[in-house]
């Protein structure tokens, strides 16, 4: 598989979630008034605006949203650049459509950090500049769990929570990037080390010939 086709699925996840905040932006009214049930009160779209990083945290105004930006600018160019390195190393395609799954998902809020304070006028107010002050368009909505905590419950209990995260398309394909990740990674790397037998034979030499210089030390 040739290195741009890789980027071609940060690509698509870019296209997918720019248009799925379009039309959220575009047909959907902010808030509790536009919300619309998909599986009961389980899982609803809900439009709202995210000014910083996941769970809404900020960085101290007036600069903290440019230098967030700036470092997730920085960020993603090593993630395309990690892109190529691992296509030149062979590494496998699915680990590396897992990074580029990351990569676009990184990206789509990129753009809206960047843009949408132009775009759709979404800059907080105040904000020194409607460039790098927009805010990432959030819609998917998980309402797990809010309420009380029963009192007997160590630490917690009494206390009132709320775990309703709410995030994006892009969100989510970092997520799933990461996540198959973690569960595949033992299978994307026996199957790399298969494919590479001498150079695993050579680390095994060069290893057994370090502990045979120390065996000789001691």
């Amino acid at each position: 598989m040739k290195y741009w086709k890789y980027y071609l699925v940060a690509l698509l996840v870019i296209v997918i979630d720019q248009l799925s905040k379009w039309a959220v932006h575009r047909y959907m009214p902010l808030g509790m008034p536009g919300e619309i049930p998909l599986l009961g009160d389980w899982f609803k779209l809900h439009y709202t605006l995210n000014p910083g990083m996941a769970f809404g945290v900020e960085l101290p105004p007036p600069y903290g949203k440019i230098l967030l930006t700036s470092f997730r600018l920085v960020a993603v160019t090593g993630i395309a650049y990690y892109i190529y390195k691992l296509w030149k190393q062979r590494a496998p395609q699915g680990f590396i459509v897992c990074v580029a799954m990351i990569l676009g998902g990184a990206l789509g809020n990129v753009i809206d950090s960047i843009f949408y304070g132009i775009l759709y006028n979404n800059a907080p107010y105040g904000s020194p500049t409607p460039w790098f002050h927009g805010q990432v368009i959030d819609m998917l909505y998980v309402d797990i769990y809010e309420g009380f905590l029963p009192s007997s419950w160590p630490l917690m209990g009494g206390s009132h929570v709320s775990l309703w995260p709410i995030f994006n398309i892009a969100d989510s394909a970092i997520f799933v990037g990461v996540a198959l990740i973690l569960l595949f990674q033992s299978r994307f790397f026996a199957h790399h080390e298969a494919a590479h037998p001498l150079a695993a034979d050579d680390a095994q030499a060069a290893q057994t010939r370090r502990d045979a210089e120390a065996s000789e030390v001691a």
